[in-house]
C-alpha cells in the first residue's frame, strides 16, 4: 500500500481561465440574450488544465447555467474540443449523470457552448469513502449504457482508443529508440525500459472495441453535487474503448491516497472482462504518457499541467512498480 501523496495543486484550483467582465463586451452581450436576463455572478471554475472560459453564470431573473468559451483565433482546438462535446453531449444515452447541452453561438470570434448547471465540487482528496463509492457506482452505470452505445452517437465517427495509443499515448518506445528523452525514472524503475515497452506495446491490442468510454476520467472531471449525486464532465475524448482504461486513470488518484485499488479495480464491473494484465499494461502507458509530457505545456494549457503530468505519471510508475514486485 502507497504512502499518501497529494498532488503538487489541488484538483479545483489548477485553471487559468479569464473572468467573465474580461470577455469581449459583444459576446458578453450575446450570451445574455441567450439566457434572457442580465448576467449578475459569474462563478469561474477552478478546475481544469486549459485556459477557456468556464463559469457558472447567475442571472438577473433567477436563472443558471454552465458556459464555456473560447476564441477561434487564439485557441483552435478548444472551439474544436467544445464543438464536439456539443455534438456528444447531445446524442448520450438518456439518464447518463452528463450536464446537457442548452445551446451554442458564435459571437465576436468565440465559439460558446452552454450547458445545463450542477452545483459541485470536485471529490475531496485524498477520498472520502462514501464519494469514491458513489463515483464508482455512477461509472459503472455509464460503463454499462456506454458498451452498446446508439448509432446516432457512433455515426459521429469517434476515435479508437487503440489508435489515439498509437498515435499519442505510447512514449516508452519513443524512449527507447532514442526519439524521446528519458524522463527521470525512480530506483525501482530504473533499467527497466525494456519491461515497460513491452507493457505498452499490448495496450492498442487490448483497446479495441465497439463500446465507448469517456476517454479522459480525471478527477478533476468528476463532480459531487448538493444532493452526493455524481456527474461526469469534459466529454470531448469520447472514443471507441474498454471503460477499465478510464477506470485506471481514475483510481490513479486512489493509489496516491494509500487505498487498496488493485482491489478496487478488481472488483469493478468495467474491469470484469479486461485482460489479465490490463492494469498494468494501462499503468505502464500512462506512466510514459505524463512522464514524457511534463516537460513542457503548450502556451494555451495552464502553467500547472506539467506539475499534474509529473504527479500523475510518477504514481501511475509507483503503482505499476508496486504490482510488479520491482524493487
Amino acid at each position: 500500500m502507497s504512502v499518501p501523496s497529494p498532488p503538487a495543486v489541488p484538483y479545483h484550483a489548477t485553471a487559468q481561465r479569464p473572468a467573465w467582465p474580461s470577455l469581449p463586451a459583444r459576446l458578453r452581450a450575446a450570451v445574455a440574450a441567450r439566457l434572457g436576463a442580465p448576467v449578475v455572478q459569474a462563478r469561474t471554475a477552478g478546475a481544469g488544465f486549459t485556459r477557456g472560459f468556464a463559469a457558472l453564470l447567475h442571472t438577473a431573473d433567477g436563472h443558471r447555467a454552465f458556459v464555456k468559451a473560447a476564441p477561434q483565433a487564439e485557441q483552435p482546438h478548444l472551439v474544436d474540443w467544445y464543438a464536439r462535446e456539443a455534438a456528444i453531449l447531445t446524442r448520450l444515452p438518456a439518464g447518463l449523470p452528463a450536464p446537457r447541452p442548452r445551446w451554442t453561438l458564435w459571437e465576436a470570434g468565440w465559439y460558446v457552448l452552454c450547458l445545463d448547471p450542477v452545483d459541485g465540487r470536485t471529490p475531496r482528496l485524498p477520498w472520502d469513502q462514501t464519494e469514491l463509492t458513489a463515483t464508482l457506482t455512477a461509472f459503472a452505470g455509464v460503463a454499462e449504457a456506454l458498451a452498446d452505445p446508439p448509432a446516432e452517437l457512433t455515426a459521429l465517427g469517434l476515435p479508437h482508443l487503440a489508435d489515439l495509443a498509437r498515435d499519442d499515448i505510447l512514449w516508452w518506445g519513443e524512449v527507447a529508440a532514442g526519439r524521446e528523452p528519458a524522463p527521470p525514472l525512480p530506483a525501482p524503475a530504473s533499467g527497466r525500459l525494456a519491461d515497460l515497452v513491452t507493457l505498452e506495446s499490448r495496450l492498442p491490442g487490448y483497446a479495441v472495441t465497439t463500446g465507448l468510454t469517456h476517454g479522459d476520467l480525471r478527477v478533476d472531471n468528476v463532480l459531487i453535487d448538493t444532493a452526493g449525486s455524481v456527474w461526469f464532465c469534459d466529454w470531448p475524448w469520447l472514443c471507441h474503448g474498454p471503460a477499465w482504461f478510464d477506470l485506471v486513470t481514475l483510481l490513479i488518484t486512489g493509489y496516491a491516497a494509500g487505498l487498496d485499488v488493485d482491489a478496487l479495480f478488481a472488483a469493478h464491473p468495467a474491469a470484469s472482462s479486461a485482460p489479465d494484465d490490463a492494469l498494468d499494461v494501462t499503468l505502464a502507458a500512462l506512466a510514459g504518457y505524463h512522464l514524457t509530457a511534463a516537460t513542457s505545456a503548450p502556451p494555451t494549457a495552464s502553467v500547472h499541467l506539467p506539475a499534474h503530468q509529473r504527479w500523475t505519471g510518477e504514481q501511475a510508475l509507483a503503482w505499476l512498480c508496486q504490482r510488479q514486485g520491482w524493487a
